[in-house]
């Protein structure tokens, strides 16, 4: 079947050295900026302690920890699963072929790409808007508390589901992420990842906007913006890993069980270290 004939189907990307383009590209991408941050805070030391006792491990646990934060991991196992739909549509036996494969990597190294970049800009937006604010003392204070008030709604959405509103993506994300898969293909893919990117904020927001609040106040510049763009990296380690990991409907199946069912605790654990950066960085102020 050719790929006019169905509608919504995936084009397969040229293939660099048996990959994708798309992933040679995001991989390039991630190594390139990845090495340059990590020479950059490297070669210029900076404080700990004036980081608030921040280290490249802890930003890059930190940023790990928060891909697993249940929207973003909850969006890409949805995408995976329609993405696999389309590329059945296209395979003979309606089994993920080699071609399949390949193309479901293409399209969601897209996805996470956009997801990448959508979140960076997003932090550095924040980063950029409490410089402007100043570096008094009581900006940071404030999103501080922000960040406090946001990991106890976390909390509250764990231990007190049924009560109030909770701290999740906008109700139709998931169908405005189908509906720009199947308009655009290739550039419904990269929509599809703006959009995750900007409605895991709710979710994810609070140790971001903890970690961005950090940074701003030990002055941040290049450094914070180096530790910012490993931070980000980090942060979609996890997608990349349920990415090679989803093209077998069967692990793809046990991954959404298991997000569903150790979603509340990942949450938990979260807003835990958002409170516990929250007193510490009140406390060195």
């Amino acid at each position: 079947m050719t790929e006019e004939a169905t509608p919504g189907a995936i084009p397969a990307s040229p293939l660099v050295l048996g990959w994708p383009r798309p992933a040679v590209a995001l991989a390039t991408l991630i190594v390139t900026v990845g090495v340059v941050a990590l020479a950059y805070v490297l070669a210029v030391p900076f404080d700990t302690a004036a980081f608030g006792g921040l280290t490249v491990p802890t930003v890059l646990v930190s940023g790990f920890a928060d891909g697993f934060n249940p929207c973003a991991f909850a969006l890409l196992v949805l995408f995976a699963t329609y993405t696999l739909t389309l590329l059945n549509a296209v395979t003979a036996n309606g089994t993920p072929t080699l071609e399949a494969r390949q193309r479901l990597l293409g399209a969601g190294s897209l996805y996470v790409g956009a997801v990448l970049v959508t979140y960076f800009v997003i932090g550095l937006g924040l980063f950029t808007f409490l410089s402007w604010l100043g570096r008094d003392h009581l900006v940071a204070r404030g999103a501080s508390i922000l960040a406090l008030v946001m990991a106890l709604w976390m909390l509250k959405d764990v231990f007190l589901p049924g009560v109030g509103p909770s701290m999740m993506a906008p109700s139709g994300t998931h169908g405005r992420m189908q509906k720009a898969m199947q308009r655009g293909r290739r550039a419904g893919m990269l929509i599809a990842g703006v959009l995750v990117g900007i409605c895991t904020v709710p979710c994810s927001g609070a140790i971001y906007l903890q970690i961005v609040t950090i940074l701003h106040a030990s002055g941040g510049g290049l450094t914070g913006v180096a530790l910012l763009a490993l931070y980000n990296i980090a942060f979609i380690v996890p997608l990349l890993i349920l990415l090679f990991a989803v093209s077998n409907r069967r692990v793809l199946g046990k991954l959404g069980r298991w997000n569903r069912a150790n979603s509340p605790w990942i949450k938990a654990g979260l807003a835990l270290a958002v409170i516990a950066m929250s007193f510490g960085l009140m406390v060195s102020m």
